[in-house]
């Protein structure tokens, strides 16, 4: 990023322990599919707290908030298949669910992972060119959080558990806010009007055949000052020459001003969804157990009033076959 260097806290040993006791209650609440946490937030640490509630409530924060000393707990050997939840009343669900909370709402979209409010993200055997959070010698291309969704997260939260072996492997974090600065008038014009579309990604659409795609949408929209972006490298497409070549450009200026963000045990990385495109730099898998895993959450600033009403269950995003005559 050219603004400003990735903005971070560092929890305390104290502020780490507290947040561990709180995260192993927190746990057992969402086990129980009751996941009514808010009393839990209010007794986050203080100052941990506050660094939360600043970063979810400044348009110029950066986009990023790396938090570094989360304590996580025993952790077994990383799992080879695709899943979420595997952990069950561990530590960083909770911990996880609380920090949503805090930014937002803690949700789960029921057509990605059945459903699941936290997600395993390590490689799958067979999976490793798959551009979706099992893949692994494929790098996953820069993208805003389910670009063809219009329910989007606000945020969304990574903590890893396990480093990949060689240590190498990285979180690409590049701001709009940053890219616009080197891109056309003509281009940011263009990128700005609603003539782009959004494929649904492989996570939302295992076990279905044919190709779906969201409406026309803009790519960038939002104040000049500090615009916002719905983008999917590998998902987000035009039918105009012009608007193919737009999507190139952009995609070249994330690049020139991409930050790698080298995660290791215990490193929270958040993300404003709507401000940073995020990817993830190539590895080789060994599958021993000791491969690359990070957990992932979404945190929605607020929850439409309709939603609750076609929720199959609390915080779980309907399908987008229901929605499909909602927008």
């Amino acid at each position: 990023m050219l603004s400003a260097e990735v903005q971070s806290y560092r929890l305390s040993p104290a502020e780490s322990d507290e947040l561990n006791h709180l995260g192993i209650e927190v746990s057992r609440l969402l086990t129980d599919r009751r996941p009514e946490i808010r009393g839990y937030v209010a007794k986050l640490p203080d100052d941990f707290a506050q660094a939360l509630q600043d970063f979810a409530a400044s348009p110029h924060s950066g986009g990023v908030l790396l938090i570094r000393g989360v304590g996580v707990g025993a952790v077994p050997d990383t799992p080879t298949t695709y899943s979420s939840m595997v952990l069950g009343e561990h530590v960083t669900s909770g911990v996880l669910a609380l920090v949503a909370d805090a930014l937002g709402s803690l949700v789960g979209y029921q057509d990605e992972k059945s459903g699941a409010l936290v997600h395993e993200v390590h490689p799958v055997p067979g999976e490793e060119h798959k551009l979706e959070n099992s893949g692994s010698i494929t790098a996953l291309g820069f993208h805003t959080e389910n670009a063809h969704h219009p329910l989007r997260p606000d945020f969304l939260a990574l903590l890893c558990l396990r480093a990949d072996h060689l240590g190498k492997a990285a979180t690409r974090v590049a701001s709009i806010q940053d890219a616009v600065t080197v891109l056309d008038p003509a281009v940011l014009e263009l990128l700005r009007s609603p003539i782009f579309y959004s494929r649904y990604p492989t996570s939302f659409t295992r076990g279905r055949t044919g190709a779906v795609r969201s409406g026309p949408h803009p790519v960038i929209f939002g104040p000049e000052d500090r615009p916002w972006m719905r983008f999917d490298s590998d998902n987000t497409e035009a039918d105009l020459p012009a608007g193919v070549e737009a999507l190139a450009r952009l995609g070249g200026a994330l690049a020139e001003v991409t930050v790698d963000v080298p995660m290791t045990p215990g490193d929270l990385v958040i993300l404003d969804n709507y401000v940073v495109a995020h990817g993830r730099t190539s590895f080789v898998p060994r599958y021993d157990g000791r491969d690359r895993w990070l957990r992932r959450v979404y945190s929605l600033r607020s929850v439409p009033r309709w939603a609750p009403a076609v929720m199959t269950e609390p915080r779980v995003l309907p399908a987008l076959t229901t929605l499909a005559g909602m927008f």
